[in-house]
């Protein structure tokens, strides 16, 4: 085991010397979160949707459109 361990520290010793130190960020700063234009589309997609949940607590997703219709 202490041979396994060994060569796992010798290796990970080699990977810092190329790429360098890991980096360290700052845990308790608030994470930027960018929308880019994927992610707008599938908003824009889902955005047609509703979720609904029945009476065993099920969840759904129901079309606007179908919703409204059904609905007076």
């Amino acid at each position: 085991m202490a041979r396994i361990v060994s060569g796992f520290m010798g290796a990970t010793d080699r990977l810092r010397f190329f790429f360098g130190p890991a980096t360290r960020l700052d845990p308790d700063a608030p994470v930027v979160h960018k929308h880019d234009a994927f992610e707008q589309a599938s908003e824009e997609d889902l955005s047609h949707f509703v979720v609904e949940s029945d009476s065993s607590g099920h969840h759904y997703a129901v079309r606007r459109e179908d919703l409204e219709r059904e609905r007076p």
